[in-house]
């Protein structure tokens, strides 16, 4: 029996049509605009669909995106001084810099130049460690809009074993914390796992991954997980997004495995539309903090 097609296309759509109507509500009532300003090094393809795509879901829900560009050779200090603009501009609740950086720029130095409280992808060391201690400011896009999949299609992760493979900074880690924290904000029924975290020196990776009742792939390898490393009837998530030959494919083998699995995401359609989405979340959230810290 086939895997239920997890929609990540649909379950976006629907928050979106909810933040929608919070940021109408937000403006209406305190007549500030959200706003996101996302700044762009160079000129790479895949990060200016990426930005665009960002924009463009800016202005569905009624946030103000705005484009910052530095060419290719920016040096450290010049992206800093941007940063540090943003950082002063009360009209700015948000500040993206858009990943991967030129080779020559320091990117934890740059990230952890972002204030705090604009920091709406939540890498700035306080918001890490706020997630941490269960009492996050932001949630991580990509691991937030794994949990709003997981949740919203009705699987739930109490008490169930999740199996992570990869362990970045962006997704693997912080997807961790928040499966294995006691509550979360779908409630406690979307947290309270048992999290394995995999990783390039795991041992004997196939039988960890198949006691899996959810499975996270986050290793950024094509085609990694195969079949025979896939617990039948567990939910997996892919959150890979890897550039063959053949197209985008994910980091999961997804006719192979979706003939074992439960539950399944498609790459392209799953976990990306939920990353962009959780961005906006948090924007509006910053722009409720900081209106209230000012």
């Amino acid at each position: 029996m086939a895997a239920q097609l997890i929609d990540g296309k649909a379950i976006a759509n629907e928050i979106r049509t909810e933040l929608t109507e919070q940021v109408a509500e937000f403006i209406e009532n305190n007549a500030v605009v959200p706003c996101l300003a996302a700044v762009l090094v160079g000129e790479d393809p895949a990060s200016e669909v990426y930005v665009r795509n960002k924009q463009r879901a800016c202005e569905r829900v009624g946030i103000e995106g705005r484009l910052h560009r530095l060419p290719a050779d920016a040096t450290d200090d010049d992206l800093l001084d941007i940063v540090a603009q943003l950082n002063q501009d009360n009209t700015v609740h948000g500040i993206l810099v858009q990943l991967p950086l030129p080779k020559q720029l320091s990117e934890t130095r740059i990230l952890d130049a972002i204030h705090p409280l604009k920091d709406v992808d939540a890498f700035h060391p306080e918001n890490v460690g706020l997630l941490s201690q269960g009492r996050p400011r932001y949630l991580p896009c990509t691991p937030h809009g794994v949990m709003q999949l997981l949740h919203r299609s009705g699987i739930e992760a109490t008490g169930k074993h999740a199996v992570i493979v990869g362990r970045s900074d962006i997704v693997g880690k912080p997807m961790a914390m928040l499966l294995a924290a006691r509550d979360s904000n779908c409630g406690p029924q979307a947290a309270n796992a048992t999290v394995t975290l995999c990783h390039s020196r795991s041992q004997d990776m196939a039988s960890l991954t198949r006691q899996a009742d959810i499975l996270v792939a986050a290793v950024g390898i094509a085609n990694f997980i195969q079949a025979d490393m896939v617990k039948p009837g567990a939910a997996v998530i892919d959150v890979g997004i890897n550039r063959t030959d053949e197209g985008l494919v994910g980091d999961v083998a997804f006719d192979p495995v979706s003939a074992v699995a439960g539950h399944i995401t498609p790459v392209p359609g799953g976990v990306g539309p939920l990353t962009v989405t959780m961005l906006l979340h948090n924007t509006l959230t910053a722009a409720g903090l900081q209106l209230h810290s000012a």
